[in-house]
This record gives C-alpha cells, structure tokens and sequence, in this order.
C-alpha cells in the first residue's frame, strides 16, 4: 500500500527508533496507527510528519509537555497562536538562564585551571577550590 509504513521505515524516515515511536504511541503523542489484516501497524505520511515535528521540539530541547501542548495546538490550526509563542518563550527563558549558569560554570572552571601550578596534590588548586565551595568567585549552583 503506498503511503503506508511499517514501524521500521516510519522510524527511519522520522529519524527517531522504533522504542521512541512505541514510547510515543504509549504516552499519546503519536496517533494509534491503523493496523493490518495481520494486526501489523501501518503508518501514514501524517505520523511521519508528527514525529518529525516531536524530534524536532525535542532537538530545540522542548519538553514531552510542551510537545504534547504545542501538538494540541497544531490540530487546531484556526486557532491563535499566542499560546504556541508563550510557550516558546518560556522555554527561551529556560535557556537563557541556563546559558547563564554555564556561563559561570565556564568562568569558574577556567578560574580554576588558570590557578593549578600542575605541582603535587597537596598544592592543586583545582582540589582545593573543589573541597572549598567557599574559594568560588562565582555562583554557579544548578
């Protein structure tokens, strides 16, 4: 049947395994495909271009709730898109705060090289800052 996938050429044409299409199904992100006379499931361009979009929202590193919300939203393509973009946002502000703590993880760290002579370790300064959070510079906590 043209335009109908088994689960390994739908995950190959997805980029994702076929655990993730299972798992997807399990948790309703992905659609019950149709099954066959043999009870196989067969999948439709639809699912393909479903699981495209969830691979990507997960690359940009959306989480299975936002996907889920953001999926919602794209069935009802009438809608405003004002909650897909405070979505979006929000999830931008998460980022920026982490590039923030990466930021001073990197300036901490970099701190923390510069100052080790590469002498013994009972002089390391990379092991004494480490035994010391009090000897950090910056605020870098998770």
């Amino acid at each position: 049947m043209e335009g109908q996938f088994t689960i390994g050429p739908l995950a190959q044409a997805s980029g994702v395994n076929v655990q993730t299409v299972r798992y997807y199904e399990q948790i309703g992100l992905m659609p019950a495909p149709h099954r066959s006379e043999g009870n196989q499931r067969l999948y439709s361009k639809t699912h393909v271009d479903r699981l495209a979009f969830i691979r990507h929202a997960r690359d940009l590193g959306f989480s299975l709730n936002d996907v889920r919300e953001l999926l919602e939203l794209q069935d009802k393509p009438d809608m405003s898109c004002a909650e897909a973009d405070q979505i979006a946002s929000q999830h931008l502000g998460e980022v920026n705060r982490k590039i923030l703590r990466l930021q001073a993880l990197q300036t901490e760290l970099s701190r923390m090289v510069d100052q080790c002579a590469g002498g013994a370790i009972s002089n390391c300064r990379v092991i004494e800052i480490l035994s010391d959070h009090t000897e950090c510079v910056t605020e870098h906590t998770p």
